[in-house]
């Protein structure tokens, strides 16, 4: 059933037209995803859906009796109430309803009057059927089914809400709107600021809500697996597809390309019959120019296609001035505290080059404060951090605080490239859509867009070979996150970036990292290989329980194997390392060998002398190496010893 129906929608602000012809339908159990470059008009369509706006033309028409629900973006609690009382709140009418009951429950229970009874009795079933309908019975479980979906700790159900952070209040108020299961729901960015548990929690409550649902969201892994189907609006004008994120893209490509072959088709035909015409006029011939007048009419009757139009596109390429060594990153034993509070600690990872690694954890675990004591941004309070040979780091900052506000974005780029000329810088900008006096805005002017396109430039410039990047995709609508992830393609250096966007780990990763406060887990693949794993990991657990152990018992001893797994690693480097360092005593001391193996070597008695001391020197080296191997050799074998007996005590 169609609940929802627009109708050549058109809105203006001013002169600029945002919305020049926009139709859609949304019927019962449908799951609508509304997509399109930033600025777009989303959500002045969403607005003008709740009559927040009023369009300029065309019409709304929504189902007698249907209830729509709106996310809204600046959620203001009332002072005094907690978070959980403020998710209480929605169910009002349905306590009012409990404490009629329980009132009429007592009067019952004392009346005397036979026909007084009956009248309490009545009103008693309309009571309960009235709040059985209204999930009355499990509304206190949904509730806190909500809070713990949603990511609220047990200790921050008392917590007064007004005292929330800006992240937090976007959950509280989504979480008021799911509860109260509006016929229609509009959400405009739901995914802002859930980590991944809450993500998967929020896939599945919307997959099999009754309701219908539309929403705007940049997370392309979340309308895939939650939207049935997608409406794009480009260039004010709206077109929609069914199936998923993944189906659109393949459909609009399709279309795009059958439109394109129609245009030129015509165009091809038109320019025919216009040089018929011509010739016909050419002959200077009654016959000929009556001709040539009906071929004119009917061309003039001819339904002219309209040239297929992309929005302008992000096209650019990261690449590198040198090749880095082997090995990328050895970090052993990181951690960082402020004050009492433990954020990490335990940190070990070692990636090659040319690993794709994607950081992953929950909000506030410290993956970017990770990120920024590997850029020496911040110091650890143990461990330490060690980058490969020719390693040359280029950091992406979510924030953007390293730009100036008080510069344009041509000075902002070109102070820190100060050999380029101002056609090369040109040119830079203009492939992240900085053209004519765009190039010359104030970067505090910029939207969050514009700024990590400015950042992203800069990145793309200084041709580094181990990215760093912290939520690159933020900001960044879904056209400019498919250029990201095509440039990533081709990158021939290390990444490890810290990431929410599942679909963008999906695209570039060849290793996921889960951050947690007593270190990292290291899967093998990308986002989903990660989540096969985990199930995996459940299974072997409900299968393989240990008899005697509780549940905390067996995750202490897997957290401890774990981390016996990744110290084996490290290890296992470090013997690497030995090896590479015998190997290049070696090669010095016979390069030596040879110099001193040459007829007319001892002509020279200074230089003689020189290499006899280089020999000696060398032979040192050498012994040092092999020493050095052998120790590495024996802690390895007596560990490898050691982590095959713990790793048998649980599966």
């Amino acid at each position: 059933m169609i609940v929802l129906s627009a109708q050549h929608i058109k809105k203006s602000f001013g002169v600029n037209q945002v919305l020049k012809d926009v139709s859609f339908v949304l019927q019962t159990g449908q799951r609508l995803g509304l997509v399109g470059v930033n600025g777009s008009g989303k959500s002045t369509l969403l607005r003008i859906l709740t009559g927040d706006l009023r369009q300029d033309d065309g019409a709304i028409s929504l189902q007698k009796g249907m209830h729509i629900g709106y996310l809204a973006q600046a959620f203001q609690p009332q002072a005094g109430k907690t978070v959980y009382e403020e998710l209480e709140s929605v169910f009002e009418s349905v306590f009012a309803l409990e404490k009629k009951m329980r009132r009429l429950e007592k009067e019952m229970s004392v009346c005397e009057d036979e026909e007084m009874l009956d009248r309490l009795s009545d009103d008693y079933a309309l009571a309960v059927q009235s709040y059985e309908g209204a999930d009355g019975y499990a509304s206190r479980s949904l509730i806190q089914g909500v809070l713990a979906g949603l990511g609220f700790t047990a200790e921050q159900h008392q917590q007064e809400a007004a005292k929330l952070s800006g992240g937090e209040l976007t959950r509280l108020s989504l979480g008021r709107l799911l509860l109260q299961k509006p016929d229609i729901l509009l959400l405009d960015e739901p995914t802002n600021h859930l980590d991944l548990d809450a993500l998967k929690w929020l896939e599945e409550f919307l997959s099999s809500y009754a309701g219908a649902v539309m929403l705007v969201s940049h997370d392309r892994y979340f309308l895939d697996h939650v939207c049935t189907d997608m409406v794009e609006l480009l260039m004010g004008v709206s077109e929609q597809y069914r199936g998923n994120y993944s189906r659109y893209m393949e459909q609009r490509a399709e279309r795009f390309e059958s439109r394109t072959r129609a245009w030129d088709q015509q165009q091809k035909e038109i320019a025919r019959q216009t040089a018929i015409i011509e010739r016909f006029r050419s002959f200077n011939r009654e016959k000929s120019i009556r001709a040539a007048e009906s071929r004119e009419k009917r061309l003039d009757k001819m339904a002219r296609l309209n040239k297929p139009l992309e929005e302008k596109q992000i096209v650019f390429r990261f690449s590198v001035r040198r090749r880095m060594g082997e090995e990328a990153l050895l970090v052993k034993n990181l951690g960082k505290s402020f004050g009492s509070r433990a954020l990490f600690n335990n940190v070990n990872l070692f990636l090659q080059s040319g690993d794709r690694a994607a950081l992953i954890g929950a909000n506030g675990i410290g993956k970017t404060t990770f990120l920024e004591c590997l850029m020496n941004m911040q110091s650890a309070d143990e461990g330490y951090a060690e980058f490969g040979a020719n390693a040359d780091l280029g950091y992406y900052d979510q924030k953007q605080a390293r730009l100036h506000p008080d510069k344009t974005v041509i000075s902002e780029v070109w102070d820190d490239f100060p050999r380029l000329t101002q056609t090369e810088v040109r040119s830079a900008l203009g492939l992240f859509l900085f053209s004519g006096d765009e190039a010359f805005a104030p970067i505090a002017t910029l939207s969050g867009g514009e700024r990590a396109r400015v950042a992203l430039t800069k990145l793309m410039l200084k041709k580094d070979n181990f990215l760093l990047l912290d939520e690159p995709t933020n900001h960044l609508d879904a056209d400019s996150r498919e250029m990201l992830e095509s440039a990533l393609d081709d990158f021939e250096g290390t990444i490890l970036a810290v990431s929410h966007d599942r679909y963008f780990i999906n695209r570039f990763a060849n290793k996921v990292i889960v951050m947690e406060q007593s270190g990292l887990r290291v899967y093998e693949g990308n986002f989903d290989d990660y989540i096969k794993a985990v199930d995996r990991e459940k299974q072997a657990h409900n299968d393989d329980m240990q008899p005697g152990m509780t549940r905390t018992q067996m995750a202490r001893q897997r957290r401890k194997n774990r981390q016996e797994q990744e110290e084996l690693k490290l290890m296992q480097a470090a013997v690497v390392d030995a090896e590479k360092q015998v190997a290049l005593a070696e090669n010095n001391l016979r390069r030596i060998e040879r110099e001193m193996s040459s007829p007319d070597f001892y002509a020279n008695e200074e230089n003689a002398a020189k290499a006899a001391r280089d020999y000696r020197s060398a032979q040192s080296a050498q012994e040092q190496a092999y020493a050095l191997w052998e120790q590495r050799e024996t802690e390895l074998m007596a560990y490898e010893d050691s982590f095959a007996e713990t790793a048998q005590n649980v599966p």
